[in-house]
C-alpha cells in the first residue's frame, strides 16, 4: 500500500488531494457492459445467481423447472455455457466508438464472484472457464487502439452474501468444493423486501478480514493488470466495516495513477466515500439541479435488466439522448449499459440505439463534448424525479424544457421537443445575455432571433437536421 514518499496517504485528508481528470469532465458519455454466467439462463435480471437459490422467489422454481435440481445443476453449471465463441472485442469497440462513446467499462467481476479477467488470485474466472480468454484485458486494448478510455467495475463487496439462500435447502452451495465460487455466503439477516433494511451500514455479521483483504487484492490486481482510467463501486461498499480499505485501495489507485502520469478517478454511490475523494454516481437516477461537483448517472438500454434477458422492456434512444443532455446540462456524465449474450454477441436492438445515439452525437457532439455549465441547467415545466431509480419516472420532455451548457463563448440551447413555428427560451431575454449571432448544429439554414421581454425567439429550420432534440449554439459577445 501507499509509502510515505507516495503523494496519497490512506486517509480522507490526504485523498481529498485528488482532482478528477479533465478527460473524464469532457468525456461526458461512456458505455457500461454487464456479461458473465448470468447472461446464460437470461431469465429476471443480472441478480438471477441469488435469485435461483432465494425459495420465495420465481427464478427458483424457474431454475428447477428449466434446469433442474440445485444439487445437480447449480450457477457454477452455466460457466461452461458462456462460450464467447463470437466475441469479437474490436468489435465491440468499435461500436462504442460509433455510438459516441468516450469511455468504455466492463463488469470486471459480479457480484456473483466470477471475474472476467485473467485473475492469478482465483481459478474460478473467465481465462481458465467458460470463454477460457481474458475478455477484459482484450477489451482494454480494442478501446484504446480507438483512442478511448478504459474503465473497469468491481460489485466484488456483495459476493459476502450473495449466494446465501444455497446455505437453507440442499444446494452446490453447500459444497465445498465450490467454495471458490461461491465464496462465504454468509446468511443475510436482511428482510430482501424491506429496502429499509438493506440501506443499513453495519450488517451482521460484517464481512471478516480475509474477505476484506481478498477485497482488496482483487481491486488492486485489476489496477495493475489493466491500468484502468476509472473503477466503479456498486453500493455494499458503504458498510462501516469497509472504510479502512477504501482508503487503502484509493491511495494505491491514486499513486498508481500518478505513476502512469494518466488521470484517474474512483466511482462510488451514496456516501461510500468522502465528497471530494470520488465521483458520486447515482444507479438509475438524475439531479433536479446543478452538482457542484462532477457526477455520474449510469443505467442502462433496458428498464428491467443489466444483463441479457429474454424479455427486455427496452428504452428508446431518444429518451437516452434526452436523459444524456439533462445530465450533462447538470455536471454529469451518462454511462449506459449494454448486455452481451452468452455467445459474444451484442443484441442487435441494442447495437442499434448505440448507432442511433452515434448519428445523434455526430451532429450534436459540439454542445457535448469538452462543454461546461451554464449559470442555470435550463427550464421548462417537466419535472426531473431526483435520486436512483427514477430514470423511467418521468413525463415526456416539451418543446419549452431547455438545457444549456457552455464552451468558451459559445451558448449550447438543447431544445429537449422539437418546437412548432418558433423556440421561446425564457430566461434568455432582453439584457439576459448579450448575442452575436445563434446557428442550429446540422442545419445550413440562417436562424433569425429576437430578444424581448418574454424571452430570445428563434426561427425553426423547415427541416430537421437530426432526430430527437435539436440544438442552438448561441455565440455570445466578449
Amino acid at each position: 500500500m501507499a509509502g510515505k514518499s507516495e503523494k496519497y496517504e490512506p486517509t480522507w485528508e490526504s485523498l481529498k488531494q485528488c482532482r478528477i481528470p479533465d478527460w473524464y469532465i469532457d468525456a461526458k458519455f461512456g458505455i457500461f457492459i454487464h456479461w458473465g454466467p448470468y447472461c446464460v439462463p437470461a431469465f429476471g435480471n443480472e441478480w438471477y445467481p441469488r435469485r435461483m437459490y432465494l425459495q420465495d422467489d420465481p427464478a427458483f422454481e424457474h431454475h428447477r423447472a428449466t434446469w433442474g435440481d440445485h444439487t445437480e445443476f447449480g450457477y457454477k453449471d452455466f460457466i461452461p455455457m458462456l462460450t464467447a465463441e463470437k466475441y469479437d472485442a474490436d468489435e465491440w469497440a468499435q461500436l462504442f466508438k460509433d455510438a459516441g462513446a468516450k469511455f468504455v467499462m466492463p463488469v470486471a467481476e459480479h457480484h456473483d464472484g466470477f471475474p472476467m479477467y485473467d485473475s492469478d488470485l482465483t481459478d474460478w474466472c473467465a481465462a481458465k472457464m467458460g470463454p477460457k480468454r481474458d475478455v477484459v484485458g482484450e477489451l482494454a486494448q480494442a478501446v484504446r487502439a480507438r483512442d478511448m478510455v478504459f474503465a473497469v467495475s468491481s460489485h466484488r463487496a456483495e459476493h459476502w452474501w450473495f449466494f446465501d439462500g444455497g446455505r437453507s435447502f440442499p444446494s452446490d452451495v453447500g459444497d465445498p468444493a465450490n467454495d471458490g465460487l461461491y465464496g462465504p455466503a454468509v446468511v443475510a439477516s436482511k428482510d430482501k423486501s424491506n429496502r429499509e433494511e438493506w440501506k443499513e451500514k453495519n450488517w451482521q455479521p460484517a464481512p471478516d478480514a480475509k474477505f476484506l483483504e481478498d477485497w482488496l487484492a482483487r481491486c488492486c490486481e485489476l489496477v495493475d493488470k489493466y491500468q484502468p482510467q476509472v473503477v466503479w463501486f456498486d453500493w455494499w461498499i458503504e458498510q462501516i466495516v469497509f472504510a479502512p480499505y477504501l482508503q487503502r485501495f484509493a491511495a494505491y489507485y491514486y499513486n498508481r495513477g500518478e505513476e502512469w502520469g494518466k488521470g484517474v478517478a474512483i466511482n462510488h454511490k451514496y456516501d461510500s466515500y468522502p465528497e471530494g475523494v470520488a465521483v458520486f454516481d447515482i444507479e438509475r437516477g438524475q439531479l433536479n439541479h446543478i452538482r457542484d461537483f462532477f457526477w455520474q448517472n449510469d443505467t442502462s438500454v433496458s428498464k428491467n435488466s443489466w444483463g441479457y434477458i429474454d424479455n427486455h422492456d427496452y428504452k428508446t434512444a431518444g429518451d437516452i439522448i434526452s436523459d444524456l443532455v439533462d445530465v450533462v446540462s447538470k455536471n454529469g456524465a451518462l454511462l449506459l449499459n449494454v448486455g452481451p449474450r452468452a455467445d459474444g454477441t451484442i443484441p442487435e436492438i441494442e447495437g442499434d440505439m448505440l448507432r442511433e445515439i452515434g448519428r445523434w452525437l455526430a451532429v450534436n457532439g459540439e454542445g457535448i463534448y469538452d462543454t461546461r455549465v451554464w449559470n442555470t441547467y435550463g427550464e421548462g415545466p417537466t419535472e426531473i424525479p431526483e435520486g436512483a431509480f427514477t430514470d423511467t419516472k418521468r413525463n415526456p420532455f416539451t418543446p419549452a424544457d431547455i438545457r444549456f451548457t457552455r464552451k468558451g463563448d459559445t451558448l449550447y440551447a438543447f431544445v429537449l421537443a422539437y418546437p412548432k413555428g418558433e423556440a421561446l427560451i425564457s430566461s434568455l431575454g432582453s439584457g439576459a445575455a448579450d448575442i452575436s449571432g445563434v446557428r442550429m448544429l446540422g442545419s445550413a439554414e440562417s436562424i433569425s432571433w429576437s430578444q424581448d421581454g418574454s424571452g430570445l425567439r428563434l426561427s425553426v429550420p423547415a427541416a430537421k437536421p437530426c432526430d430527437h432534440v435539436v440544438t442552438y449554439a448561441i455565440d455570445l459577445k466578449r
